[in-house]
């Protein structure tokens, strides 16, 4: 068991030291949310599983505090209706639980921040395809070569790895980052 630790610690050790390539792009995202948020917009964010976890997490950190007391910011994760996506999924189709939500709840001028390990999944890219058509910014929370939904992407921010746990908690590291930033940005840290 302790060497299984040490591979992984080992192993996110590697990967952190190759994030620091990513701090331009992810200097941008920050500014692209405080910018949208400033202007009276939201932040939007999907995922699946781990990511849908993530998503809640991200958006909960706006909606709450990160560094300190502050306003709530507006921020709403696509995961956590469990009646809006059993519904979708039932009447249409898994593919579109994100994108009906993004269309009733999106507006342009917002954000939607898409997280994907693999950039490939179906349900994540039909939202983002229509939050472009809808003028709604993307950001592309990815990893391995960012998939069909780097493409999509206002800014792709693409963990360089295979490993999905390892992509995993950059995701969540590059998260509570882009919440800092936007605190930053909008003088609220």
């Amino acid at each position: 068991m302790t060497a299984l630790f040490l591979s992984n610690l080992a192993e996110h050790g590697e990967l952190m030291a190759r994030l620091p390539a990513m701090a331009p792009e992810v200097a941008r995202a920050g500014a692209l949310i405080a910018q949208c948020l400033a202007a009276g917009g939201k932040l939007l964010v999907c995922g699946n599983g781990g990511s849908a976890a993530d998503s809640q997490h991200i958006a909960s950190e706006m909606t709450g505090r990160f560094i300190k007391d502050r306003r709530p910011l507006a921020a709403i994760a696509l995961s956590t209706d469990s009646s809006a996506l059993t519904c979708i999924g039932n009447d249409y189709s898994f593919d579109e639980i994100f994108a009906r939500q993004l269309r009733a709840l999106g507006r342009q001028g917002d954000v939607l921040l898409a997280i994907s390990t693999s950039g490939n999944s179906a349900n994540v890219r039909r939202a983002a395809e229509d939050a472009r058509a809808a003028g709604i910014a993307v950001i592309g929370l990815l990893g391995r070569n960012g998939g069909a939904l780097k493409g999509l992407c206002d800014i792709a921010l693409v963990v360089p790895s295979e490993v999905t746990a390892r992509i995993q908690e950059a995701h969540i590291l590059i998260g509570h980052t882009l919440c800092g930033l936007v605190e930053h940005e909008l003088g609220l840290a």
